[in-house]
């Protein structure tokens, strides 16, 4: 069976996507927080609850741009929840609130890899919000993938990475939230994260092209095969 060609995907929405993402979860937590501690005299506590509405914004935006709740968007739903009740239990100081984030990002990091055990790992339903512009056409070209083995271990392997990296990172900032003070993790906290995220992005584009180059190139070996086979025949 050969693979279908992927449609053809707008770039001006996927860019327009990719800014609301950045803008809205790294850029305008870390001013929001500044602004309201350094011009208003808010608590570091305070300040960083109200920073986390932003990412709350970004998904609401993104819901109603799409016009449809998917996988990825529950996820995302499911732990903004999580971090809002972790964080109004136990201590209420910045240190706490920032461990208490940390802990939520190993989680998602133990949901990648508890989901290898599911049916379709988390990183297909990530690969489908990214790799998609979230037409009707590239969704469904996304989902007849699975169909291929070569598709099913790229994304099962791709969760196993993301799950361990995360996981990771969570320990390594748990463990500089108690090394270092709170201004400097308001700001360090969100690029760790983002940086965590663009390395495996970068990894994920280029494991997921070797893949496919791989994948193309069995795939054009069998044919001529076949062809040779036919020939002889």
């Amino acid at each position: 069976m050969s693979t279908p060609a992927r449609p053809a995907r707008s770039g001006g929405s996927s860019a327009i996507g990719w800014v609301l993402t950045i803008g809205l979860n790294v850029v305008a937590p870390i001013l929001t927080y500044n602004t309201l501690t350094d011009d208003h005299g808010w608590s570091e506590f305070s300040a960083l609850l109200l920073s986390s509405a932003w990412p709350v914004l970004d998904t609401a935006i993104m819901v109603a741009w799409r016009r449809k709740i998917d996988e990825f968007a529950m996820v995302t739903l499911v732990f903004l929840v999580i971090t809002a009740v972790v964080s109004l239990v136990g201590p209420h100081t910045a240190r706490a609130l920032l461990v208490k984030d940390s802990s939520v990002t190993g989680l998602f990091g133990l949901l990648c890899l508890g989901t290898l055990l599911a049916p379709r790992p988390l990183m297909f339903y990530f690969g489908r919000k990214f790799a998609t512009d979230g037409t009707p056409a590239s969704t469904a070209w996304w989902n007849g993938m699975w169909e291929f083995e070569g598709f099913r271990s790229t994304m099962r392997t791709m969760t196993l990475v993301w799950g361990v990296a995360y996981v990771t990172e969570a320990l390594v900032r748990i463990a500089l939230t108690y090394a270092l003070d709170t201004r400097t993790m308001v700001t360090l906290s969100p690029v760790m994260i983002y940086g965590v995220l663009g390395a495996l992005g970068v990894w994920t584009a280029w494991f997921g092209k070797r893949r496919a180059a791989e994948g193309a190139r069995r795939q054009a070996e069998a044919e001529a095969a076949a062809a040779a086979g036919a020939a002889t025949a």
